[in-house]
């Protein structure tokens, strides 16, 4: 005889039927109760819910048993029998709730034995998928626990990349710098900087690490942590690297093949020396190419180089570039063509060239319309305010108003001024 861990509870005034069926239950393994009234059935079942009830009942006696509910199991189905002869009582108990229905005498006990194995299976169902819901809200759980944390993370991120950035509309020698970065998620692959080398140079570099998010911006972290030791060694006097484009381009490759993320970035870095007026600057295959607006003419810069990350022994070209006084230089990350609305990239690049010459233009003429003085850019990150040429191209692109961006957007601008200070 196998042993089933199930309950059985019959509830029978008739006692030699009660007996009968609680034998044979016993018979074949299971646990049995047996009552002779509802009134015992109650107490019986506050004292532990059994998994099948068998009864001869009234149809308010199985609509009873049938509707009790326990916060952690179903209601234990009723399988009814009776000595009737009449369809309608059938009908009847089914109605109130009843699984099934047996019609007295048992002659055949496997009658009895088929209706629990069905009834069994589909106990086992219904505690299956209760098992199933379970663990479908332990994991829901952990899952938002996990989000809030990665939140809570990302907002450190946040705060330590924003941290990371120069200050906006900073005086350099001989140069004005400001910028816009606007993340398609939470944190950017996007990253820029500008600072001064010595009293005679000043170097920028924008960058744009491959994928987005937050393994996009442990690179960035990288590049600022670079970019300060090369300042710190240059004036120390240890090493030249800084002065020296194509030099800290190879740099960041060999730094970021031994970190092993997996990643890679496309970069521009100029130095700009402010005795000579001359650019001198290298590319690692950045795209677009900065565009340099002199006397209302818009032009991109000519560069080609390799990607940074990727290989072994890049080779990264370094160009000079003679400026005037005057001139603006835009860089841009490749998520700005995202956002552009034309047929295809050689149009992207000329409407992106057009609207540089015209936002520098515009800004010139003072026609750029002080909408805020309120400088509420969250240290460039954002939606942008300031009273600058920047916000005449974000304005023109509406970029303030597209609130999920297909791809990290960073925009840099170095303009040439007669103003020595800074």
């Amino acid at each position: 005889m196998s042993i089933h861990a199930e309950r059985m509870l019959v509830i029978d005034k008739d006692e030699s039927c009660r007996q009968y069926l609680s034998s044979g239950l016993l018979r074949i393994g299971y646990y049995v109760v047996s009552v002779s009234s509802i009134k015992e059935a109650l107490v019986s079942i506050a004292n532990g819910r059994p998994d099948i009830i068998f009864g001869d009942l009234t149809a308010d006696e199985i609509s009873l048993l049938s509707t009790l509910r326990d916060p952690d199991f179903p209601p234990s189905p009723v399988i009814a029998f009776s000595h009737t002869e009449d369809a309608s009582d059938v009908v009847t108990a089914l109605r109130a709730g009843a699984s099934d229905f047996i019609i007295k005498p048992f002659n055949d006990f496997s009658v009895v034995q088929e209706i629990i194995k069905r009834i069994s299976e589909k106990i086992r169902l219904v505690k299956l998928n209760q098992r199933y819901s379970i663990e479908l809200e332990d994991a829901n759980r952990e899952l938002k626990a996990g989000i809030s944390e990665l939140k809570a993370d990302q907002k450190a991120g946040l705060k330590i990349q924003m941290k990371m950035l120069p200050e906006r509309e900073k005086k350099l020698k001989g140069l004005n710098c400001d910028y816009m970065i606007k993340p398609s998620l939470y944190l950017s692959g996007d990253f820029l900087d500008f600072f001064k080398i010595d009293s005679q140079r000043s170097i920028f570099y924008i960058a744009d690490v491959s994928g987005h998010g937050a393994s996009s911006a442990f690179v960035t972290v990288l590049l600022k942590n670079l970019s300060n030791r090369l300042l710190r060694n240059f004036k120390r006097g240890s090493t030249d690297e800084i002065l020296y484009p194509d030099r800290m381009l190879h740099r960041i490759n060999r730094e970021l093949l031994e970190t092993e993320f997996g990643k890679h970035l496309t970069m521009f870095v100029g130095i700009h020396d402010n005795t000579t007026n001359t650019l001198t600057y290298s590319v690692g295959a950045h795209f677009p190419m900065p565009i340099l607006v002199t006397d209302g003419h818009a032009e991109y810069l000519e560069g080609t180089g390799m990607p940074i990350g990727l290989f072994e022994a890049p080779t990264f070209r370094v160009y000079d570039r003679v400026l005037p006084k005057k001139f603006d230089l835009w860089l841009f990350t490749d998520g700005i063509l995202e956002v552009l609305d034309a047929k295809n990239l050689a149009e992207k690049e000329q409407m992106l060239l057009k609207l540089a010459e015209r936002s520098v233009i515009s800004t010139d003429n003072g026609t750029d319309n002080d909408a805020s003085s309120d400088s509420d850019v969250n240290a460039g990150v954002g939606n942008v305010n300031g009273n600058s040429s920047i916000r005449e191209l974000v304005e023109a692109l509406k970029l303030n108003e597209i609130h999920e961006l297909p791809d990290d957007i960073a925009i840099l601008t170095v303009s040439g001024v007669n103003d020595q200070d800074g």
